[in-house]
């Protein structure tokens, strides 16, 4: 699926309903499985992006990237580049980021107590 472009009417749709609607706007930052997923192993602390490559083994590396720099430009996480050979960078979650710790946490349980059910 391609990106929607910026003039299409179901852009604009879905940006005035962020912009109204508190719940759409955060979903759109943290929805999807990768973003989520991505938040809940940094809520442990910074990670590197291999350590998060192989803790999340089934998203590749190109998404990786673009859902790091994603949560990065919402500033729920920052990226730290260390001058070293060979260079170093690490994610960690911002104060902001952080906040969602709870919200991560009451997913889990949610999910946990309704993943079982069998919906038909």
């Amino acid at each position: 699926m391609g990106k929607i472009k910026e003039t299409s009417t179901h852009f604009e749709n879905k940006k005035m309903l962020a912009d109204e609607c508190s719940e759409v706007y955060a979903a759109g930052i943290i929805g999807g499985q990768w973003s989520l997923v991505i938040c809940s192993w940094l809520t442990n602390g910074k990670m590197r992006f291999g350590e998060l490559k192989k803790a999340i083994p089934n998203i590749t590396e190109r998404m990786l990237t673009m859902q790091l720099r994603k949560l990065e430009k919402h500033r729920i996480l920052t990226r730290t580049v260390y001058a070293e050979v060979p260079p170093r960078v690490e994610y960690e979650l911002t104060e902001i980021g952080y906040e969602l710790k709870p919200i991560i946490t009451q997913l889990e349980q949610w999910g946990e107590r309704h993943k079982n059910l069998d919906i038909k």
